[in-house]
C-alpha cells in the first residue's frame, strides 16, 4: 500500500500546506435552493485555478492561494456518490452553558497572500463569478498580527507541523484512496470579550493558554494546570501526537468592539479537531473545560471536505447519479455531561502514520 508521501506525490492537493501569510479572506457561502445553480457551480469548480492564476500573475512573489471546500449537503448535490467516507455536518457541543455552534455553510473559500489587496481582488473575482448563485453565511478578513499573536496578546500556532510533518497531519492518503490528497477543514469564528481577558494578571492568562505571555515558553507541568488550552488541545494516541495544521487569523473591528480568531484547523481526518473541541467544551475529565472559553465564544462552526486539484479541475464532468443517496444521516449535538472522553481514536490505519 502507498504510504502517505507517495499519494501526495501522485495526487497533487490544493494549497493547504504552506507559509503563514500576513493576509487572508474566509468566506463561507450558502447555496441557494435552485437545481440550475449545481451545473453551474462545477463549471466555477473547474475554472477555480484558472482565476487564482489570474490574480496572482500580478505579483507571483506575494504567494496568493486559495483553498476551496465543500459542506456534507452540498457536496451530494453537486458531486454525489462515491463522497468523502468522513464527511458529515460539523457537530454542535453543548456543555455547562458552552455551546460550539453549528452554522451553515455549503462552500468554504480560503484565501491567502503576502498582501490583502490581492486576496480582496480574488474575493470579489469569486463573488462575481458566483453571483446569485449563492449567498453569504459569513465573510471575515484576517491580519497577522505583530510575531504571529492573536488579540489577546499570546503567539499562535508554535506547535503547528512542519514540512513532512504538516503534509502527513492534513492530507488524506491511503486511508481513503478515492479521495487522496484531500483534506478535512474545521472552521469557528472566536469572538473574545477583551475587557474581561485585559482584567485578568498576565500570570492567570498564562495558566489558561500554558504559556508565558512575552516569551511563548510553555510553562512545566508542575506550572501548568489540567484547564490550560494547550494541555487539552494536546493529542495523543500509543505514545504519538496526533497533529492538525491550523492557520488561525486574528480579525476585529476597533469601532464595534469586535476582535476575534478566526480558527482553521485542517487535518486528514476530523476527528482529531473533533475530539479537541470535546475536550475544551466537554472537558478532559468531563467538567475540566479550557478556562479560555470564560471570554472567548464561537459565533460559527462548520466542518468542510477540500478535494485534491485535480478533482476541481475536472468537477464540471462530476455529475451526481439521480440515484445517489443522501449522504450521512445528521449528528446528534454532544450532550450537556457529555459522554466520557475517548481514550483512543481508533484511526485504523493512521496509527504510525501520523506525524512521524
Amino acid at each position: 500500500m502507498p504510504t502517505p508521501g507517495e499519494l501526495n506525490e501522485a495526487v497533487l492537493p490544493q494549497s493547504v500546506v504552506g507559509p503563514l501569510t500576513r493576509a487572508a479572506i474566509f468566506l463561507v457561502l450558502c447555496i441557494r435552493q435552485d437545481e440550475e445553480a449545481y451545473p453551474r457551480l462545477r463549471a466555477f469548480s473547474a475554472n477555480l485555478s484558472g482565476l487564482i492564476r489570474a490574480v496572482d500573475f500580478r505579483d507571483v512573489d506575494a504567494g496568493l492561494a486559495c483553498v476551496a471546500g465543500f459542506g456534507s449537503t452540498a457536496w451530494d448535490k453537486l458531486f454525489g456518490a462515491p463522497r468523502p467516507r468522513e464527511l458529515h455536518p460539523f457537530r454542535e457541543i453543548r456543555s455547562g452553558g458552552r455551546h460550539a455552534v453549528s452554522t451553515p455553510g455549503d462552500l468554504f473559500f480560503h484565501i491567502r497572500a503576502k498582501r490583502m489587496d490581492l486576496c480582496f481582488e480574488l474575493a470579489m473575482q469569486i463573488m462575481d463569478s458566483l453571483g446569485d448563485m449563492v449567498t453569504v453565511a459569513d465573510e471575515v478578513h484576517g491580519f497577522r498580527y505583530f510575531d504571529d499573536r492573536d488579540v489577546l496578546g499570546f503567539v499562535d500556532g508554535t506547535e503547528n507541523p512542519r514540512g513532512d510533518a504538516a503534509r502527513d497531519a492534513a492530507i488524506v492518503a491511503a486511508e481513503d484512496p478515492a479521495f487522496a490528497g484531500g483534506s478535512y477543514v474545521i472552521v469557528q469564528k472566536y469572538l473574545h470579550d477583551m475587557k474581561a481577558w485585559n482584567a485578568l494578571s498576565v500570570e492567570t492568562q498564562e495558566r489558561i493558554i500554558g504559556r508565558r505571555k512575552l516569551s511563548d515558553v510553555e510553562l512545566s507541568g508542575a506550572e501548568k494546570p489540567a484547564y490550560a488550552h494547550n494541555a487539552l488541545t494536546n493529542m495523543e494516541e500509543n505514545g504519538r501526537q496526533l497533529q492538525i495544521l491550523r492557520d488561525n487569523m486574528p480579525f476585529g473591528r476597533p469601532g464595534h468592539g469586535e476582535f476575534g480568531t478566526y480558527f482553521i484547523g485542517y487535518s486528514r481526518t476530523p476527528r482529531i479537531t473533533e475530539l479537541m473541541l470535546e475536550n475544551m467544551f466537554v472537558g478532559q475529565p468531563p467538567g475540566n473545560y479550557d478556562r479560555l472559553l470564560d471570554f472567548s465564544r464561537p459565533a460559527t462552526g462548520s466542518l468542510f471536505f477540500v478535494p485534491a486539484a485535480a478533482f476541481l479541475d475536472n468537477a464540471a464532468t462530476r455529475v451526481p447519479a439521480a440515484s445517489a443517496g443522501a449522504g450521512p444521516p445528521s449528528l446528534a449535538p454532544v450532550p450537556a455531561t457529555g459522554p466520557e472522553p475517548a481514550t483512543s481514536l481508533s484511526i485504523g490505519s493512521l496509527k504510525g502514520e501520523i506525524d512521524e
